[in-house]
């Protein structure tokens, strides 16, 4: 059926008790199956895969990936194929949206674990217990999730706010269940084959999977004496570099840098490929444009002047120049200064966002005084109570485990509603949350108050970070569920299900993948950040703690003088978006974050968001026709699908590692 909606006139005047009385008798579908065991069960399931390859990503990027309409697809796949299969009855679109709400809350669990969390390792070389940090991500997702539905009543049912990604769900979930249900087959068919295609190779390019193949399942190391698993090399370059070693051929370099020490390395990385499609042309060029200017231009300039240079690690060995040994010396620096600058420009840029906070209220007309969805709706006295209670909590646990003072945890909390309103309004208007540049808030107000404990600013700032941006994105994946007609109710407990999924599947899988024990068996630090993984998003939290910590006058006089030009350039580049209304399209954000991710990251990025982009315009005018469905259309099950099969095999294939 065609969604209802209220009209301008409607929202401007009406009263919210109206309003409710509207969507009770017009839009809420009572009858219809909701939280059902096997939608809470598909949607645990699919959170918890989902939430996996989110955590893989953002440990490569530093984004987080929405997965929302992966499992939207997914489900409706599925099932549909399990109906007429006679195996099951259909899934029910408000099924489906509770399935979408439970993987949705699993995956925002994993915005601490590659950002605040592995900050707090870096800075402090402390690894906290595996169920700490599964009780301390717990503790504030409950309360995101508590936060968030007070907050439903005044921008989703009393603003009517538009959430555009939230909408832009509850579309496709009503264009499959009340429209064209074989345009939802097609995109699931496309996830399927390209996920598969995606896994195939990335099956081929890992020497875990080919050790299992090879030693394990074939034996060759038994009858055909193979020492050494044969496998592809991702990294295409190592075919050259074999050759030239041999050949006593060139090896590139810049002012005598080897490439290689640079990071400068061409890889087929299938899944940064769709995360190139997904972020769009202008940030993966903006990406570029920064790991460009950083490693070809200034990393081989500062090396050749000393400021780089190889250093004695904590063993007394020399530590050899890598790409990672050049982000920590000198590039995190200028690059953690444009992310931040340019956030902050960013967010002040948009008034509206505060300014639709003070905004005058709709007149009050008398009414009975009966809230008609009081048997639907998440009650008040939960939020009001839980809220204060696992705030509490959540600052005990964060003295406990991470031994931030008490009190400086608890002057932390009121930062926390202030912080989720912004951050909600924000996402009610743009689809963003300004996380990252609100976080920065807490973390240099806690650490003006103390800067001898890295952890003291960290993990506050996390704590508040995570909290306001959990409630925000929950409040985007609550809307399609009002849009639909669901219980309020239902989606909240899908949250909780979801932040359990998340928490169980995320946590162990970070020690696995990041934590890799010494030849004592002790877990180190060491394996956080690497050529593989980058994680940006720690690193720009790691670089604010150290300044904060150690004062900008212990850096050297070029990095001092890289940061003033980069906080210049992106307000410069951020107030040329502005006065150019969105024509010019480089984002100081994006550039800030190339300087810290890989290089060969940031090039795959570029060349997937360059694919699509190309593919839009031959196909874009041609509705109808297969290019069309397939590249326009079908861009986001593309992308999901290069995502889930590479990361789902790269997860597989540090496991066999550690396994074999």
């Amino acid at each position: 059926m065609a969604l209802q909606h209220l009209n301008d006139e409607q929202i401007a005047t009406w009263t919210r008790a109206q309003k409710d009385e509207w969507w009770f008798k017009n839009v809420f579908r009572g009858d219809m199956a909701q939280l059902t065991l096997r939608s809470g069960l598909t949607g645990f399931l699919l959170g918890g895969v989902l939430s996996a390859t989110g955590l893989y990503i953002g440990a490569k990027t530093g984004l987080s990936l929405g997965v929302g309409l992966t499992s939207v697809i997914l489900a409706f796949a599925l099932f549909r194929a399990l109906h007429s299969a006679g195996l099951a009855k259909d899934y029910t679109i408000l099924e489906n949206n509770c399935t979408q709400s439970i993987a949705t809350a699993s995956g925002y669990v994993t915005s601490s674990l590659i950002a605040s969390l592995p900050a707090y390792m870096l800075v402090t070389g402390v690894i906290p217990p595996w169920w700490q940090m599964m009780v301390w991500i717990l503790v504030i997702s409950l309360i995101g999730v508590l936060i968030a539905f007070p907050l439903k009543r005044r921008f989703i049912n009393e603003d009517q706010a538009p959430f555009p990604e939230g909408r832009a769900c509850g579309v496709v979930l009503d264009s499959l269940y009340d429209g064209n249900g074989d345009e939802g087959v097609f995109k699931a068919k496309l996830l399927g084959w390209v996920s598969g295609a995606a896994a195939l190779y990335q099956g081929i390019v890992s020497d875990g999977w080919m050790k299992l193949l090879q030693f394990k399942v074939l034996m060759l190391d038994k009858w055909a004496g193979l020492k050494e698993p044969r496998y592809l090399h991702d990294r295409l370059d190592d075919y050259y570099y074999a050759w030239a070693t041999k050949a006593q051929g060139f090896i590139p370099n810049i002012l005598g840098t080897d490439f290689r020490t640079l990071g400068l390395r061409l890889t087929l990385d299938v899944a940064v490929v769709g995360v190139g499609g997904l972020m769009g042309l202008a940030i993966a060029a903006s990406c570029f444009l920064g790991a460009f200017i950083n490693f070809v231009v200034l990393a081989p300039l500062m090396i050749q002047m000393g400021d780089i240079a190889p250093r004695l690690g904590a063993n007394g060995l020399p530590v050899p120049l890598s790409r990672v040994e050049i982000v920590n010396q000198w590039s995190l620096w200028w690059g953690v200064t444009m992310m931040v600058v340019g956030a902050m420009v960013s967010l002040l840029a948009k008034p509206e966002i505060f300014t639709g906070l003070f905004k005058k209220r709709a007149p009050k007309v008398a009414d009975d005084g009966v809230d008609i969805l009081r048997h639907i709706e998440v009650p008040l006295w939960i939020s009001y109570i839980g809220v204060p209670a696992l705030g509490l909590l959540g600052a005990f646990v964060t003295h406990l485990f991470f031994g931030v003072p008490l009190w400086m945890a608890v002057v932390s909390l009121p930062l926390i509603f202030v912080l989720s309103i912004i951050c909600t309004n924000s996402m009610a208007l743009t689809s963003w949350t300004p996380t990252g540049a609100l976080s920065k808030i807490t973390q240099f107000t806690m650490g003006a108050l103390d800067r001898s404990n890295p952890a003291a600013n960290l993990l506050p700032a996390g704590m508040t970070a995570e909290i306001s941006s959990n409630a925000a994105n929950l409040l985007s994946d609550i809307k399609p569920g009002y849009m639909l007609g669901g219980k309020p109710r239902h989606q909240a407990i899908g949250h909780v299900i979801g932040n359990i999924a998340g928490v169980l599947v995320c946590v162990p899988l970070f020690f696995l993948l990041f934590l890799h024990p010494d030849a004592s068996g002790v877990r180190s630090t060491a394996g956080i950040v690497s050529d593989q993984f980058g994680f940006p998003a720690a690193l720009q939290w790691k670089g604010v703690a150290d300044i904060i910590s150690k004062g900008l006058k212990s850096l050297p006089a070029s990095v001092l003088i890289s940061m003033a030009v980069a906080a210049f350039a992106a307000v410069a580049m951020e107030v040329a978006r502005i006065k150019t209304k969105g024509r010019f399209q480089l984002s100081a954000v994006a550039t800030g974050l190339g300087v810290v991710l890989p290089p060969e990251s940031t090039f795959m990025m570029f060349v997937g968001a360059l694919l699509f982009w190309l593919m839009g315009l031959r196909h874009g005018k041609k509705p109808g026709s297969f290019g069309h469905r397939v590249w326009v259309e079908g861009m986001e099950p593309i992308c999901a699908g290069l995502i889930s099969g590479a990361a789902l095999m790269g997860i597989g294939n540090a496991i066999i590692n550690v396994l074999i």
